[in-house]
């Protein structure tokens, strides 16, 4: 087993893309991980891994949240890795930007990783070494046109974990915010195709559009943000809390 210093993890929206890249990944490494989400048939298939459990939940419902951990808990064990990863992004530019649309947003992405740490710190040994991690964007550190409630809500994220760090400085949990550019995921397609939608470019120049926002001219791969979290879950970076890890090839 990888030398890490968490045994068992819960990772929201980890039925897909870079949520189930991180738990297989931690899954291999020995981990006993449970992936939540509402779609229950993308969830069996990442599952099907010996060390991976599947709890249906959504994370903009409270009670739902709650009874994901007592589940949990009933389950696999006391979570000791807690990672926020549902989220969710539309575009549209602010003069159209609805009520429902923010609030959709705010819903996933900012209350949705408050419900889950909330609760899954709630559900923690506090005697023993945890980590709570939200994998949130770039977005939450600089402005992106025509997502501006998807940078509020990122923005809103990078506080709460500036906030939580500070209350549990003395304990032995950390809480970090890892924060992608561009990344390689079903949610990059959907914005590709909206790009394409609503400017005819073809998707070949919609993707190069994006890429090009990376110094690197590259999207970042799902695998290259799950090497930075079981970085974080190493008891090597017990002194890194309250941090925000840009994982976007030097984007600035």
């Amino acid at each position: 087993m990888t030398d890490l210093a968490v045994h068992n993890a819960l990772i929201t929206g980890g039925g897909t893309g870079v949520g189930a890249v991180m738990a297989r990944m931690l899954a291999d490494a020995g981990v006993k991980v449970v992936v939540s989400g509402r779609r229950s048939d993308v969830l069996a298939e990442v599952a099907e891994h010996q060390n991976i459990t599947a709890i249906v939940a959504d994370v903009t419902d409270e009670t739902s949240v709650q009874d994901m951990f007592t589940t949990m808990v009933d389950v696999v064990g006391t979570p000791d890795l807690v990672i926020a990863n549902a989220g969710m992004a539309e575009s549209a530019p602010i003069g159209k930007t609805s009520v429902d649309l923010w609030q959709r947003t705010m819903d996933v992405n900012l209350t949705g990783t408050f419900l889950t740490f909330r609760e899954g710190l709630a559900a923690m040994d506090k005697t023993k070494p945890g980590r709570l991690i939200s994998i949130a964007s770039t977005a939450g550190l600089k402005g992106y046109a025509y997502v501006t409630a998807y940078c509020a809500a990122k923005h809103g994220v990078v506080g709460m974990v500036k906030g939580m760090a500070a209350e549990l400085a003395t304990s032995p949990i950390t809480i970090n915010a890892v924060c992608p550019g561009f990344m390689e995921t079903p949610m990059l397609e959907k914005s590709v195709e909206n790009i394409v939608a609503k400017t005819g470019m073809s998707k070949d120049a919609a993707r190069a559009s994006l890429a090009k926002i990376n110094p690197q001219n590259r999207f970042i791969q799902p695998e290259e943000v799950a090497e930075t979290v079981m970085w974080l879950c190493s008891p090597k970076a017990a002194s890194i809390t309250g941090q925000t890890i840009s994982v976007s090839g030097g984007e600035v």
